[in-house]
């Protein structure tokens, strides 16, 4: 059954959804986006979510679509009319089309381009991968410098997942000046004795919204964090590492470039830290 998608302003199923061919997004990778998890019917984080893409339209001076007051509402009903109990929901917002190419922003009188679509993914926080954990390589970070704006520039990050596989792994950590940025679609973490490490916020890493939970999170559990740069070798050496996103939540990480992390499994620190966020996204979910 074709699942029903939002297009500025308008329900349809998605063989009839249609954005212009001068769309910006299409022409220029000039666009933001969102993807908020569903668990049990219900939006995770999805505060944290809206003011973001508030942050990432305010940083590239683009407007705000018509229905920005409304997302919350469109997030329901796309989850209700698609019948979705665990998936996502992928919200995207471009510059729009001014009607013909331009390196130059279109007048304001051209709205912007609003468009969300669900995806379904039964069993969403039980993935078996939390269980015996990801393996990882380190590559070169070639991205743009403001990496804090969530833009749809991912060719990087999805050449990235493309090498990751290639070696046999699951996803890429990227390396800048000898420190690890984030992975490809993930925020990155090493814990060494009692402390969880991650690098700080700057330009240089996406602000994840499940980071800043999860660091909430370990907090509360009278858990140490460190927010500091840290190289590779220092990753190897560390008793675990784990990745966040809104869609893997805690993810362990158990081998870097062909080395064993810690014990070679899911360490205690990411299991209690995935155990505690995803009780408490459950609790706070809309």
């Amino acid at each position: 059954m074709s699942r029903t998608v939002y297009v500025n302003g308008e329900y349809l199923p998605e063989e009839d959804a249609k954005i212009s061919i001068f769309d910006r997004s299409f022409l220029m990778a000039d666009g933001v986006y969102e993807v908020t998890s569903v668990l049990d019917g219900k939006l995770i984080d999805f505060e944290g979510h809206r003011v973001r893409l508030e942050r990432s339209l305010n940083e590239l001076d683009m407007q705000k679509p018509e229905a920005f007051d409304d997302l919350l509402d469109i997030h329901r009903e796309l989850v209700r009319v698609n019948d979705i109990t665990d998936g996502l929901v992928y919200l995207q917002v471009s510059r729009g089309s001014a009607g013909d190419r331009d390196f130059a922003y279109p007048s304001e009188d051209v709205k912007p381009t609003l468009v969300l679509f669900t995806q379904n993914k039964p069993g969403l926080a039980d993935s078996p991968a939390a269980k015996t954990g990801i393996k990882v390589i380190s590559i070169e970070d070639q991205r743009w410098g403001r990496r804090d704006i969530k833009t749809v520039q991912l060719l990087y990050p999805s050449m990235g997942k493309m090498m990751a596989k290639a070696a046999g792994c699951d996803d890429a950590w990227m390396v800048e000046d000898g420190h690890v940025t984030e992975g490809t679609s993930n925020n990155a973490y090493i814990v060494k004795g009692n402390t969880i490490i991650t690098r700080q916020l700057s330009n240089d890493i996406l602000h994840g919204i499940t980071r800043a939970a999860v660091l909430r999170f370990a907090e509360e559990a009278q858990m140490q964090v460190e927010e500091r740069l840290f190289t590779i070798d220092e990753a190897k050496q560390a008793d675990e590492a784990f990745v966040t996103s809104a869609s893997t939540f805690v993810m362990p990480v158990v081998e870097l470039d062909g080395e064993t992390i810690g014990a070679g499994t899911p360490g205690s620190v990411a299991t209690r830290l995935r155990e505690i966020y995803l009780e408490e996204s459950r609790k706070a979910a809309v």
